[in-house]
């Protein structure tokens, strides 16, 4: 059973989503701020969370940087109807996914599910790889699906699912370009929309991971209007 952490200050939503939650078979830990949370994620790390991102005490941002310090469990935001840049912010900090409010409770399940499915095909190995090797070599880049491990010129990166499906998309043909709706395939369920922001949100992120490494680093090249492409040395 997944134990899910639920992190909003609407005592409401907290009630309705845990019951539809462990309706679906989920364990459910319910917190009204960020310091609650953090508190209890100091003990336990939950298999993912969901966060709000304004919170009293601690708001979901700052939760968010603390949690990728020291995790790469999958994380989705909760975000106000029209604050475009809390969701680009926040995806570019690390988070998954997000769902703005007001919201389907069937549709937050479903992005749930489909974040699981891909931690778990990561964990276990079953993520697709290439050819017929588990590990995957590109120039300075080796990765590593069984265990869910990224180098670059022999230094570790610490990537999210997200981040790990959609290197591993670009290194697996290098020169090949994949657009953005072959990147959004990759990376979520194929009945969960997103939208090319996510997208690419995710795409500066994973380089801004892979420049504390190297700041020299530009094997992803994007193709503005059709996609992106990972380049060899």
């Amino acid at each position: 059973m997944s134990r899910i952490a639920l992190v909003d200050d609407d005592r409401n939503i907290l009630t309705s989503v845990s019951m539809t939650l462990e309706a679906e078979g989920y364990e459910v830990e319910t917190y009204n701020d960020g310091q609650a949370a953090l508190d209890a994620f100091s003990k336990r790390l939950p298999d993912m969370a969901v966060l709000d991102i304004k919170m009293p005490r601690m708001d979901g941002m700052e939760l968010l940087q603390r949690l990728r310090q020291k995790t790469t469990m999958p994380v989705i935001f909760l975000t106000s109807k029209d604050d475009e840049i809390d969701e680009v912010l926040g995806l570019r900090m690390g988070a998954d996914d997000y769902v703005k409010k007001p919201f389907s409770q069937r549709l937050l399940v479903e992005r749930i599910r489909a974040l699981l499915r891909r931690q778990e095909a990561i964990s276990t190995g079953e993520a697709p790889v290439a050819e017929d090797t588990k590990v995957i070599v590109r120039g300075s880049l080796s990765m590593d699906p069984l265990r869910h491990s990224v180098t670059w010129k022999g230094r570790e990166v610490t990537l999210t699912v997200t981040e790990f499906l959609l290197l591993q998309a670009l290194a697996i043909r290098p020169g090949f370009v994949k657009s953005r709706d072959q990147l959004m395939d990759v990376a979520y369920d194929d009945q969960v929309y997103v939208d090319d922001r996510t997208i690419d949100s995710h795409i500066k992120r994973l380089r801004k991971k892979m420049r504390t490494v190297d700041d020299d680093f530009s094997a992803i090249e994007t193709l503005y209007g059709i996609g992106y492409r990972y380049n060899e040395e």
